[in-house]
């Protein structure tokens, strides 16, 4: 039974984001929503919670239906609540005065300290604003529940919680995830619609397989594509040979045949599709300038504490040489961040116990992108590090994801998307050899994170990078270092990691 029922669909911002798009959800589907940064998916989640209009098509709820969102981001009213009072402020008034229990077993179903229940949601982080409203979400018992970015700014153990509690969603409870995140929706989901301008597809798969479907459906349609189009050029040879034989000839019947030609190529022509060419959300583009350097950087046996000047771990001793890609994995607050710290104090030459080369060349980049704070406009930033020609500088922005009107624009108005493109870009223009990366996935769509992945890759970059992203870290990394027990340690495999975080 359809609990949702869309058809035909359509959505124009500046360019149509997707149109004649038709599909339904059963109970308990489990629906992977994935497309480019900008290409619609959080219009479309809005307007299946009757948030927002479609520019035409309609949506079909069955009665009495009970729809509810997760957003990326919490609304400016809940800012000033406590963790515990936004999550209860979802309930009607009667049942929070009579029911204000199910908050408290909700939370600790997602596992909520109870001293982060009463912070207010200004001063949580964003792994903890996600979990939030997830929760108010969830607590109103919904028939569909409608996810954005559920795993941004969560680290591992946060999503294997956030696995763990979609899992138990009541068997009818339907559910629609937009996500960046590959593995996550591997793990969550059972159909996957990819978002397109034109000929949205929906397969009853969950990412990776649904992925590799999509691949051959459009390998198939552009090998028709092109038959076609061979067709198309054979059959408007033959009418032209014959148009000329007709003339020479006088003769009527290959008039009247060339005609018939003409027309079978026409609607041949008009029926061929090419098949999808998906529109970039921006190139990301990176580089190694290279060193002569074996070892770019060299850590002693030394202890990594907190602020205050409590012990988190010992490193052991630890290099990074040329070409090396580390990931860093480790459980929240096991230091992660304070050896990024470290790392980079010992760039700046003030830490006698970790050695870098003299020909390292730092580009670093954190998880809040507090790097582009320094700059008003992505144009500032371009001219601050670099002396290329004006167009040149608006072109190779453009080429980033920042279109020519957001170039002048206040960096806070870029999307998340568009926000971490320009970093990249901006780490490119320093020329780096050794990249320190901290979640560099967060806000990058899928196409994102491969072209991120391939650059580091094909370039032969070094970096030490810090993630959540499985997939990322496992097509990126060559090598993996752990911080358990209170050491580093270096480890040939991170999925045995992954599955311990996730379980914890």
């Amino acid at each position: 039974m359809s609990l949702i029922a869309i058809k035909d669909l359509s959505l124009t911002r500046v360019d149509s984001l997707f149109s004649g798009l038709s599909f339904s959800i059963g109970k308990g589907d489990r629906l992977g929503l994935v497309a480019a940064n900008g290409r619609g998916k959080s219009s479309l989640l809005r307007i299946l919670a009757g948030q927002e209009d479609a520019a035409a098509g309609g949506v079909t709820r069955t009665r009495g239906l009970i729809v509810a969102a997760a957003p990326q981001d919490p609304p400016e009213r809940l800012k000033s609540l406590s963790f515990q009072d936004a999550v209860r402020e979802a309930l009607a008034p009667e049942v929070a005065e009579t029911q204000g229990w199910r908050v408290d077993v909700l939370l600790d179903d997602l596992f909520v300290d109870e001293s982060i229940r009463g912070v207010a949601v200004h001063a949580l982080s964003g792994g903890w604003q996600r979990t939030m409203l997830l929760a108010r979400a969830a607590i109103v018992e919904p028939d569909l529940l409608l996810l954005d970015e559920p795993t941004n700014h969560l680290d591992i153990g946060r999503i294997g919680v956030l696995e763990r509690f979609l899992a138990a969603l009541p068997r009818d409870c339907a559910m629609i995830a937009a996500s960046h995140d590959r593995a996550f929706l591997d793990d969550v989901t059972n159909r996957t619609l990819f978002l397109r301008p034109k000929e949205s597809a929906d397969f009853s798969l969950p990412y990776s397989r649904a992925l590799q479907a999509l691949e051959d459906h459009d390998a198939a349609r552009k090998r028709q594509f092109e038959n076609d189009m061979r067709k198309v050029k054979v059959l408007r040879q033959q009418a032209a040979k014959l148009k000329n034989i007709g003339i020479n000839s006088g003769s009527d019947l290959l008039v009247v045949k060339t005609k018939q030609l003409s027309e079978r190529a026409d609607k041949l022509e008009e029926r061929a599709r090419p098949g999808h060419l998906e529109r970039s959300a921006g190139t990301i583009r990176l580089t190694n300038s290279g060193s002569h350097a074996k070892a770019l950087v060299a850590i002693k046996d030394t202890a990594i504490v907190t602020p205050d000047g409590r012990p988190l771990f010992r490193t052991g001793t630890k290099w990074i040489e040329n070409g090396d890609r580390v990931a860093l994995l480790g459980g929240n607050g096991t230091g992660k961040t304070r050896l990024i710290e470290r790392l980079r104090a010992a760039v700046a030459g003030s830490d006698p116990d970790i050695r870098v080369a003299a020909s390292l060349k730092l580009g670093y980049s954190n998880q809040a992108l507090s790097q582009l704070e320094m700059f008003k406009t992505p144009q500032d930033a371009f001219k601050s590090l670099s002396s290329l020609p004006d167009q040149q500088a608006r072109s190779l922005l453009a080429g980033a994801g920042v279109g020519i009107d957001a170039q002048t624009a206040p960096i806070s108005r870029l999307s998340g998307g568009q926000r971490a493109r320009l970093a990249m870009l901006l780490l490119r223009l320093l020329q780096p050899n050794f990249y320190l990366l901290d979640e560099p996935t967060n806000h990058l769509d899928i196409n994102g994170q491969d072209s991120l992945e391939s650059e580091l890759v094909e370039h032969g970059a070094a970096c030490l990078l810090v993630s959540h992203d499985r997939a990322f870290v496992q097509a990126v990394a060559t090598r993996i270092w752990v911080i358990t027990g209170q050491r580093l340690v270096e480890v040939d495999d991170p999925v045995p990691v992954f599955d311990k975080l996730m379980s914890s």
